[in-house]
């Protein structure tokens, strides 16, 4: 099987920033990317470590299934282009871990019975076989509420709304702590420049007929319905076919405007970077 490729989104949280998130969507394969916000200087010459790392990653993922070898191959041989390629751009080398770029990930690659699904991080795929409920890959719902909670704490304990409650200075040591932690035992593991950290990775064989629809998407897009509450798995799958995902994106802008402060939905930035890949199975 392959897959069509129906629609896709990819919107930066703000138009001033670059979008941080990548993806690639062809019927051989789909991988959608969420470059991890970077804690650090950049060490390459571009504007945003994490924008080179999304985008590159999701090039070499097609490049090497199209190569041929499967998904979990593809994986390891993007990881080690980019460990290859960072090696070769970067400025210097890191002097911390926390320096590193990193991204999550959901990549899906047809196959005879279905496709082949691995994930990192917080980005996900809605599955809807025919005639039958969506399934969930990832755990984005799985971590619903935990940064709404975090933000209303910091937003009660500093007596400022959720968005913005936490400035840079005292945020930076807390997110340098934990990416430091990354791909590393009793941490996380990400999309990043380590190749051995893909054995890490989430996986499942997805068996599935003709006609299943697939939602691939980063939490930035999936918060309509993980954190606003818009949508649950179903009715977003059936809204992204029957409006189209550039109606969903119009729609997600609009409740974070209405909400800029995060007093409805406690979060630390009013907008992520959303992107959506949907597709069908042929």
């Amino acid at each position: 099987m392959q897959f069509e490729i129906l629609d896709t989104l990819s919107l930066p949280g703000h138009a001033a920033k670059q979008n941080e998130d990548g993806f690639a969507a062809e019927a051989v394969a789909v991988a959608v990317l969420d470059g991890a916000t970077p804690v650090a200087e950049p060490l390459l010459p571009g504007r945003s470590d994490a924008a080179w790392l999304s985008q590159f990653g999701a090039r070499r993922l097609l490049s090497h299934i199209k190569a041929g070898g499967g998904a979990r191959a593809a994986l390891r041989h993007a990881m080690a282009d980019a460990e290859h390629s960072f090696n070769g751009l970067r400025k210097r080398a890191p002097k911390e871990r926390y320096e590193l770029p990193y991204a999550s990930l959901i990549f899906a690659v047809p196959t005879e019975s279905g496709f082949d699904a691995l994930w990192f991080g917080d980005c996900s795929a809605l599955v809807e076989r025919p005639d039958a409920t969506v399934e969930v890959l990832g755990s984005a719902f799985d971590h619903r509420g935990a940064e709404a909670g975090e933000a209303l704490r910091y937003s009660e304990a500093s007596g400022l709304a959720p968005v913005g409650a936490l400035t840079r200075a005292a945020a930076l040591p807390l997110f340098q702590a934990s990416r430091a932690k990354v791909n590393l035992p009793g941490g996380s593991y990400l999309f990043g420049v380590e190749p051995q950290a893909s054995e890490q990775v989430a996986r499942a064989k997805i068996t599935a007929p003709e006609g299943t629809l697939v939602l691939l998407c980063t939490d930035g897009f999936l918060a309509l319905a993980s954190d606003y509450g818009l949508y649950d798995s179903q009715s977003l799958l059936a809204a992204a076919v029957g409006k189209g995902l550039a109606a969903l994106g119009a729609e997600l802008r609009a409740v974070e405007e209405a909400d800029a402060e995060g007093r409805q939905f406690p979060r630390f930035k009013k907008s992520d970077d959303a992107t959506a890949v949907l597709a069908r199975l042929v």
